[in-house]
């Protein structure tokens, strides 16, 4: 299977986009962990990067960019343009991050 295209432009350069087929998305919904809560209060104390939350927040996009990709693929889609992503909160402590684009066939 080839490789699919994922852009947050509109376009590709070099390519042609033949077919908009149309909106597809993947999202997860992900939920603080107490220990790594615990964690993220403590460095909010003495500052700097909260690694337990950019890991789970890596691991959320890969997962959700994983589920839009498949959507796309079941649509016979080449490519994915104008790729956005989008967070919001669910309930106390989960955060749902979603990504969507536009499926496309190129030439």
């Amino acid at each position: 299977m080839k490789r699919m295209i994922l852009v947050n432009t509109n376009n590709i350069p070099g390519r042609e986009i033949t077919e908009v087929i149309g909106l597809v998305r993947g999202s997860t919904i992900q939920s603080k962990h107490i220990g790594k809560d615990i964690v993220a209060s403590l460095k909010t104390i003495v500052g700097g990067e909260i690694n337990e939350y950019t890991k789970m927040l890596e691991q959320a996009r890969k997962i959700a960019i994983k589920r839009m990709v498949d959507d796309a693929q079941s649509q016979r889609a080449d490519a994915i343009v104008n790729i956005r992503f989008a967070t919001s909160a669910i309930m106390q402590g989960a955060a749902e991050l979603l990504v969507y684009g536009t499926a496309v066939k190129i030439k």
